[in-house]
């Protein structure tokens, strides 16, 4: 599976990354409630493991937030946090299920087996902004019915942009959720893939979809000229 671990603490995420690796499973770690959103809206996860303690944004927000975008990916909440308000708080906010720190390893797995058994409600795999389409099951692009061929970084800013089509997309966010939050690039390399992904979308004499909001971030849509 392709598992998210949203965890803070340094320890704890190279434990969760560790176990969930001998497992056979394939881990991105995000270390804030932000990026955590950002790579959840850019990439196609089995299972969410959320702490409740995070910086940025705390872990009922992040549930919240993923469950009104239509993100439908299982949650597994990990935490030290165990009153009963705050379990009852995050399944109302959109958890599938809850275990307290300090955990048996052993129950966690079992519980990342049966939460991952229940899989997403299923959404819609097809994305379209005017004649531009994106398929994320085969990862296909097409516009005005001819292909498309991008880069893997170009087709995650592009599905990033397209699933908040319409809103503003910040440049901090795609950056997160696109090159990973402990990255390190230019200031103009995500400016040189927008441009590179407008010479591959854009058609000579139609709106542009993808529109610069200067010193903010990004947006797409058919409105965009």
């Amino acid at each position: 599976m392709f598992i998210l671990a949203v965890e803070d603490e340094p320890a704890m995420a190279e434990l969760l990354d560790s176990a969930l690796s001998d497992e056979g499973h394939q881990v991105s770690v995000a270390t804030d409630g932000t990026q955590a959103l950002g790579m959840a809206g850019a990439n196609t996860f089995d299972l969410i493991v959320l702490d409740l303690m995070l910086p940025r944004m705390d872990g009922f927000a992040v549930a919240r937030e993923l469950r009104r975008r239509g993100i439908q990916t299982p949650v597994l909440v990990l935490t030290a946090r165990d009153a009963n308000a705050d379990i009852v708080r995050a399944l109302d906010s959109g958890a599938d299920d809850y275990l307290t720190k300090p955990f048996s390893l052993e129950v966690f797995l079992a519980r990342v087996r049966a939460v991952s058994r229940r899989g997403p409600i299923p959404q819609p795999v097809f994305l379209r902004v005017s004649d531009l389409t994106l398929d994320t099951s085969t990862r296909e692009v097409s516009r005005a019915g001819k292909h498309v061929c991008l880069t893997p970084r170009e087709y995650s800013v592009l599905e990033l942009l397209m699933r908040h089509r319409g809103r503003v997309v910040s440049r901090s966010t795609i950056v997160e959720a696109v090159w990973g939050f402990d990255t390190d690039i230019e200031e103009n390399t995500l400016d040189a893939y927008v441009r590179l992904l407008r010479n591959k979308i854009e058609l000579p004499g139609a709106p542009r979809l993808i529109r610069t909001v200067r010193g903010i971030g990004y947006s797409l849509s058919e409105e965009s000229s």
